[in-house]
C-alpha cells in the first residue's frame, strides 16, 4: 500500500459568509457540504476534499494547502531542520491534529494527522 505521508490531502479556504459560499459552490459545481459547528464546513465531490473556515478578517490569500503525515512531531522537526518556521503549534480538532508552518518563501501550509 502506498503511504499517504507528505501528499497534498486537503485544501482549506477562508470565508466571510459560510451560507453564501455553500450555496455558491453547491449550486455551481455540485459540491456537498458537512458542517462542523458554526465556523467550519467541509466539502466533498470536488476532486479534492477541503473546507471553509469562517473569518472576519480581510481575506488576502484564502487557500491553505494541507499535507498529511502520520507522525506530526517527526515531520515538524524535519520542516524546521529544512528551514521552515512553525507559525501555529500542534492543535486538535474533530478527527485529528495539525500544525501550520511557513516555507522559506513565506507560503503558509499545514500538516495534519489522524493518529
Amino acid at each position: 500500500m502506498e503511504s499517504k505521508n507528505t501528499l497534498i490531502n486537503y485544501v482549506e479556504f477562508k470565508a466571510t459568509d459560510l451560507e453564501k459560499v455553500k450555496r455558491f459552490y453547491s449550486q455551481t459545481f455540485g459540491w456537498i457540504f458537512t458542517d462542523y459547528g458554526p465556523t467550519y464546513t467541509a466539502f466533498s465531490q470536488s476532486g479534492l476534499e477541503g473546507g471553509f473556515e469562517l473569518t472576519e478578517d480581510a481575506i488576502k490569500n484564502g487557500a491553505l494547502i494541507v499535507l498529511y503525515h502520520e507522525n506530526l512531531l517527526e515531520i515538524k522537526d524535519q520542516i524546521v531542520e529544512a528551514g521552515g518556521v512553525v507559525v501555529r503549534e500542534i492543535f486538535s480538532f474533530p478527527g485529528g491534529s495539525r500544525f501550520h508552518f511557513m516555507d522559506p518563501s513565506g507560503n503558509e501550509l499545514a500538516v495534519w494527522s489522524d493518529k
